[in-house]
């Protein structure tokens, strides 16, 4: 029997869990492309918008009053200011842009996805490996408190506002439960260390298609 090689990883993660961090130094290691902000950047180039203006949509939805009416607006038979679908630009679209540039990414192969629901948009797809990484409530508050220790009071509440955003974009755009095991090939504490993760990652999946793991026979 034979199995199909790892070409792509998908890295999920809790804020402040630093699996971002993880993803960077997993895409180093392995050789790969490396694929985050990346992909709020390429789609603001796609739909001809400032990459600032792509980054207020990264991972969140339009405000409620928003959503409504758009689909007011779609129901009346009114356009938007009389702008096509194609020349709007809001979470909606950036969510389809941004899920065109992962599969356009996975036929590439080799390469890290980190969020964005990458893992919804690849899943049950041959050569795709899928990983959660998270943290502990007081590793991710002493991670937040360093990072941002003016805010550091409201570390709590900030740190479960920004996963609750993140699991409100997967679950309109692909109807999944963002923190849902049975959406990932491995969960990792970020606690056990990035090498130990890496090493994890690269046990679990096998040979990947990468000059490293060729010549190390991984």
């Amino acid at each position: 029997m034979t199995t199909t090689p790892i070409r792509v990883i998908t890295v999920e993660r809790e804020y402040g869990s630093r699996g971002g961090e993880f993803a960077h130094d997993l895409a180093k290691r392995l050789g790969w492309r490396l694929l985050d902000s990346e992909l709020p950047c390429a789609a603001a180039k796609a739909a001809g918008v400032p990459q600032e203006l792509a980054a207020k949509y990264d991972e969140r939805l339009d405000p409620w009053y928003y959503r409504y009416g758009k689909v007011f607006w779609h129901d009346s038979g009114y356009s938007m200011a009389g702008l096509s679908e194609d020349q709007i630009f809001d979470s909606d679209r950036m969510l389809a842009l941004i899920q065109k540039e992962i599969l356009n990414a996975a036929k590439q192969g080799n390469c890290v996805l980190v969020g964005r629901g990458a893992a919804c948009a690849l899943a049950g797809q041959p050569g795709c490996f899928h990983v959660f990484v998270y943290a502990t409530a007081t590793a991710k508050r002493e991670w937040f408190m360093q990072a941002f220790p003016k805010q550091a009071q409201q570390a709590d509440q900030l740190l479960a506002a920004f996963d609750k955003r993140r699991a409100a974009v997967i679950r309109k755009a692909y109807q999944q439960e963002w923190c849902c095991r049975g959406l990932y090939h491995m969960l990792l504490n970020s606690a056990m260390g990035t090498d130990a993760m890496i090493e994890a990652v690269q046990g679990a999946g096998g040979l990947f298609e990468c000059p490293q793991a060729m010549e190390q026979g991984v």
